[in-house]
């Protein structure tokens, strides 16, 4: 059952649901709250865990007391999940060393669909970001379990590719993130497809301040971006970055702010590309994905595009296995 953890004013009807009391939706229930987006229901099977970060976040948003406050819920309960506008999905195996994301396709898989049919029967209005890995995989897995029209159903990859990226710009060049404006499309893996020519400087070109060397290696850098932190801290992965990431789209959806974002979605033909989930720009709304951004690409981008289509396809098979009873 949930904690006790909710006052009697309510900051706004949205409310979002989040699956995983890791570290991932730990920090993203963090992030919500602190920006006052909306209540937050955190969601795990671990008896306590969720409990007890809503407990310490609840505290914590106590400690403000200038405006008024979002509540939290924490439960093992899918129930207290009811009538949820978005629903996030970060529970599943983190990556460890060594580990690509596509090792945790099946076991994740059924991670993902499970959560999805119990959140999902509470809450059917709601809209879903993934943000399990391997993410473009996982966000086709969880449209084909929802049953949800593709708009409603999305994943978090671009806005944090895009992030990585625009922060080893900003210290190549020694300037503020904020100056930076890079663009990340493809796969959530080592195939991005990091895109210099709509990466900008306030205004100026990327290409015109970085050589082309620099640049590469950036590029790479930005690819290996989630393995390199693996890497680093020996246990577990990213979770600072892709929770700020997951707020950024949820803001966009929960305010209607319509920004045009990077993310994982669902392709019928735009970029020569069909039936699979990968990341592209799109305008971002109260419904969800309004519209998908096509932009003009090289023919050395497009192959590149392609090539991580065409990763991302091979792990749809094994991951829609688990669909099968």
């Amino acid at each position: 059952m949930a904690s006790p953890l909710t006052s009697p004013v309510r900051c706004q009807p949205s409310q979002v649901t989040v699956v995983g009391a890791g570290n991932v939706g730990s920090t993203l229930a963090q992030r919500l709250l602190e920006r006052n987006l909306a209540n937050v229901v955190l969601v795990d099977i671990v008896v306590g865990r969720p409990q007890g970060v809503a407990l310490d976040l609840a505290q914590a948003v106590g400690c403000d007391r200038t405006r008024p406050s979002c509540t939290i819920v924490g439960t093992n309960d899918y129930q207290d999940t009811a009538n949820s506008d978005l629903v996030v999905v970060t529970a599943g195996l983190p990556r460890r060393p060594g580990m690509s994301r596509d090792d945790l396709t099946q076991v994740n898989g059924k991670i993902v669909a499970d959560t999805l049919r119990q959140a999902l029967g509470r809450s059917p209005q709601a809209s879903v970001i993934v943000v399990t890995n391997p993410l473009d995989v996982m966000t086709y897995l969880a449209w084909k379990v929802s049953g949800l029209p593709s708009h409603r159903v999305m994943g978090m990859a671009g806005v944090l590719d895009s992030a990585r990226f625009q922060t080893l710009i900003a210290w190549e060049l020694g300037v503020p993130p904020q100056d930076v404006s890079a663009l990340v499309l493809g796969g959530h893996g080592d195939l991005m497809v990091p895109l210099p020519r709509y990466t900008t400087v306030s205004g100026i070109p990327v290409t015109d301040l970085v050589s082309a060397p620099r640049l590469q290696a950036l590029i790479e850098r930005t690819r290996n971006g989630g393995a390199e932190i693996v890497q680093l801290l020996k246990q577990g992965g990213a979770y600072y970055a892709p929770a700020a990431s997951v707020c950024v789209m949820v803001e966009s959806i929960l305010l209607n702010q319509r920004r045009i974002l990077p993310l994982a979605a669902h392709l019928t033909g735009q970029y020569g590309l069909d039936d699979l989930y990968l990341g592209v720009p799109c305008r971002l709304g109260r419904g969800g994905i309004e519209a998908i951004v096509e932009l003009t690409l090289t023919a050395e981008e497009q192959a590149a595009l392609a090539r991580s289509a065409a990763a991302v396809k091979e792990q749809l098979p094994p991951a829609l296995a688990v669909l099968v009873p």
